[in-house]
Formats: structure tokens, C-alpha cells, sequence
């Protein structure tokens, strides 16, 4: 039988000459592997072109319970970016969140609470005129919030070093290194009190955002032990540079 679902791009790989193997995030099996066939010919009814990182799909697909790769028969796209496939910010921003969903997201079912919030979150990378700078790592933020390790943000006076493994702040100063110092709890504190648009007004100097950022991906890997070496996020520190 066929099903429609919408779809989110994490990542893709060739298969053969003309075919791709392509990891979506759907919104109603959660995470697929589809091969398509014949992308790369001229008169390919599907294009290579849509399979770009988190770009946002109509699909009708079969569906086989327990099978590694799934097939599709029609694809579209269901949003058409204006900025994000063009500018080099964005599309470097969409790069580094697609490696991270697709080492963090693995389960084969719907999420319907943490689709809407990839789904949403997407189109409002592509409608940004301002605050990319921070966009990525409060994205990062709230998506922990739906893969079970939010931050509990008990800051305070005396609460000020947030410790990455107790995912909470501290009085003192935590014995490892996997800790936030003062002024960067106080940034990560009121990050996670934002709302979507408030984190485009916070100021910060290149050197602490690069910091915070490296550290929250170390948050990451100590919650979710999928989160090994993201490659992308080189680019993303040169690009922001």
C-alpha cells in the first residue's frame, strides 16, 4: 500500500550511477532509509537537487515494517527556500543541524511533538534576516528538550557553574572538566529561557560563542552516545569566523 507523509532531509549517499540512498526523518514512520532511483538523468521525474540538507518533502512511499531501505514513489517539495540553499551562513547552519539530527535521531517511529519542532525550526532558518550567529546553538538547546536531556536550569547566584554531566548548576566548581565557568552560565541561563526570537538579541564575543557551542556538543555526547566527531562543525566555526 502507498502512504503520504512529510519528510526532512538528514543526509544522503550515491548508489550507483543514477541513485541515491537517502535518510529522512518522517513524520509518520520517524526515521526511513529510501533508496530512489534515477535522479540523475535528465529526465528523471525526481531530482538530486531535493535531497540537500533538511530540505522539507511531500512523499508517497511504501512502507514495509523492519526493512533497512524503503522505496518511494513520489517526492516534492513541500516548502520552497528562498535564502537557506543560497546563503553561505545558512546552508553551512543546515549542514552542521542535519549531522547532529541524523547521529541523534534513530527511532523508527513518529514523534509528532519533535517533527513539528525540526519542521518549524527549519523554515524559520530560511525567513531569518537576523540573530543566525546564535541560531544553531539555541536550536541545539531546545532540541535536547525532545531527546530527553534538557538542561535543568536552576541558576542562581550560588548556582553559577552548569555542570554538563549532572545537566545542572552547581555551587562549586565541579571536579571535571565538563563544566560551564561563570560567565558562560550565565549566557547558557538565559538561553534557556528564550523564547525563538529573543536569541537573536543576545551579544556575544566570537570567542565565547565559539566556546559555548563546542561545549554544548559536549552536553551532547555525554547524553547521547551517538554524537561522536561532527565533521561540519570546522565549516561552521570558519564561517562564523
Amino acid at each position: 500500500m502507498l502512504y503520504k507523509t512529510r519528510g526532512i532531509v538528514f543526509n544522503h549517499i550515491k548508489y550507483s550511477e543514477t541513485s541515491l540512498i537517502v535518510t529522512i526523518y518522517t513524520e509518520r514512520y520517524g526515521r526511513q532509509a529510501y533508496i530512489v532511483n534515477g535522479v540523475r538523468g535528465k529526465k528523471a521525474r525526481i531530482k538530486a537537487n531535493m535531497f540537500q540538507s533538511l530540505f522539507l518533502l511531500n512523499m508517497e512511499v511504501y512502507y514495509k515494517p523492519n526493512r533497512d531501505l524503503q522505496r518511494a514513489k513520489e517526492i516534492q517539495n513541500v516548502f520552497i527556500f528562498t535564502s537557506m540553499p543560497y546563503d553561505l551562513k545558512k546552508s553551512t547552519i543546515a549542514i552542521f543541524i542535519s549531522e547532529i539530527l541524523y547521529k541523534t535521531i534513530q527511532e523508527q517511529e513518529p514523534n509528532q511533538e519533535l517533527f513539528d519542532y525540526l519542521f518549524t525550526s527549519i523554515q524559520m532558518l530560511d525567513i531569518k534576516d537576523k540573530g543566525l550567529s546564535n541560531f544553531h546553538i539555541y536550536f541545539l538547546i531546545n532540541l535536547s528538550k525532545y531527546l530527553g536531556f534538557f538542561p535543568s536550569n536552576n541558576y542562581s547566584d550560588t548556582n553559577c557553574y552548569f555542570d554538563l554531566k549532572a545537566g545542572s548548576f552547581m555551587q562549586l566548581k565541579p571536579m571535571h572538566k565538563s563544566f560551564l565557568d561563570k560567565d558562560l552560565s550565565v549566557i547558557f541561563s538565559k538561553m534557556l529561557l528564550f523564547s525563538d526570537d529573543q536569541h537573536a538579541d543576545l551579544k556575544m564575543e566570537h570567542k565565547e560563542r565559539t566556546l559555548l557551542l563546542e561545549k554544548i556538543i559536549e552536553f551532547y555526547t555525554l547524553h547521547n552516545e551517538g554524537v561522536k566527531d561532527i565533521k561540519s562543525l570546522n565549516i561552521l566555526k570558519e564561517v562564523f569566523n
